[in-house]
């Protein structure tokens, strides 16, 4: 028997997007408030088995207690934390074990801190974004804040910090010059030197080398800096840097970058023979489709619009490349670049995919 389905009514499908985004209401007023509690402290002021109440965990963080009671309400009627009873005279609360390791432990491969701070960080600047939708100019990475700054360190750390080795390791003629005394490593894009540091951590012999051209982003890398890590504010464009290097990575930038072929160009000339370029981006799919199925299309098609492409729009005559960087536009950036080809790396992650770009013979 045929069932005929009859599409949805214009009522219908207004309601059901009503809901949706109350649906998103809650999940941004959600976000907001894990940013205030990771922000000023409440979540370390919390107890995982002790009951607290909102008078001791105002005084144990610092804060005003009326603030912490309408934030602490707020998380315990959102789920993230627990109210022991609710008909309790004063009400205590206490966190739950497996969130305390996503909101507390910032190394955790569940932590969700950084990547609220960055959703705020990515909202920060949200007048200018509209402005630029009239004005076609583009909205410099420094005026995202510290939010978004330190946001996108916090949600990369725990990869850096578990995996990044592994990223490695399974490009076994890397990982064999790694380990080799005087390997040289240059980072590019290295934000506040989190991948930096765990290339040093990971390659005892190894001296690695970032760059970035934010000045506070470096400025925090230095002060985070270990015995075998530099820091430079420049584009690693410096003819004296030309062929010294072993390995280079780009993590999750090139979208980002005003002139990417230029980039990728100064990298290809950083590559000492037989070097190696490694680049990391966005895992979306291969072509666009709509309504998307894939969560990571969507989640950086939010990120473009807000962030990745008005930082990426600077220059006048920038690629405007956005967050959606497909594996096709890679290609086409690596050979303007001078490369032979790209190659898609077998290295298994959620977020990212991974590429090696072939010099030249």
């Amino acid at each position: 028997m045929t069932v005929i389905v009859s599409p949805p009514t214009g009522a219908e499908q207004a309601g059901a997007l009503a809901e949706r985004v109350f649906g998103a209401a809650l999940a941004t007023f959600d976000l907001a408030c894990i940013h205030i509690g990771h922000r000023v402290g409440l979540y370390d002021a919390l107890s995982t088995s002790e009951p607290r109440t909102a008078a001791q965990i105002a005084e144990r963080a610092g804060t005003d207690e009326r603030y912490t009671r309408e934030w602490l309400e707020q998380q315990a009627a959102t789920g993230i934390i627990d109210c022991v009873d609710a008909n309790a005279k004063p009400l205590e609360f206490t966190l739950p074990e497996g969130h305390a390791l996503a909101l507390r432990d910032p190394k955790s491969l569940a932590s969700v801190a950084g990547f609220a701070r960055a959703t705020i960080g990515a909202l920060s600047a949200l007048n200018l974004v509209v402005d630029a939708f009239r004005t076609g100019a583009g909205v410099p990475y420094a005026y995202y804040g510290a939010d978004m700054r330190e946001g996108i360190a916090d949600t990369n750390l725990p990869m850096y910090t578990h995996l990044l080795p592994d990223w490695l390791r399974a490009i076994p003629d890397v990982h064999a010059r790694l380990r080799e005394p005087g390997a040289h490593v240059a980072d590019i894009a290295c934000g506040i030197g989190h991948s930096t540091r765990a290339i040093a951590g990971a390659y005892p012999h190894a001296r690695v080398d970032g760059f970035d051209e934010d000045e506070a982003s470096i400025e925090r890398a230095r002060a985070l800096a270990t015995e075998r890590t530099r820091f430079y504010v420049q584009d690693a464009s410096d003819p004296s840097l030309a062929g010294s290097y072993d390995l280079v990575t780009i993590f999750q930038a090139v979208h980002d970058m005003n002139h990417p072929v230029e980039a990728l160009t100064t990298a290809h000339g950083l590559l000492a023979p037989h070097g190696a370029l490694i680049v990391a981006d966005q895992k979306v799919p291969h072509a666009f489709s709509a309504p998307s199925e894939d969560p990571m299309e969507r989640l950086s098609y939010g990120f473009s619009v807000l962030h990745c492409l008005p930082v990426g729009r600077i220059d006048h005559d920038a690629a405007a490349t956005g967050t959606v960087m497909r594996p096709h536009t890679l290609e086409v950036y690596a050979r303007e670049a001078g490369f032979a080809g790209v190659e898609i790396l077998d290295i298994e992650n959620d977020f990212w995919r991974f590429y090696r770009l072939r010099p030249r013979a």
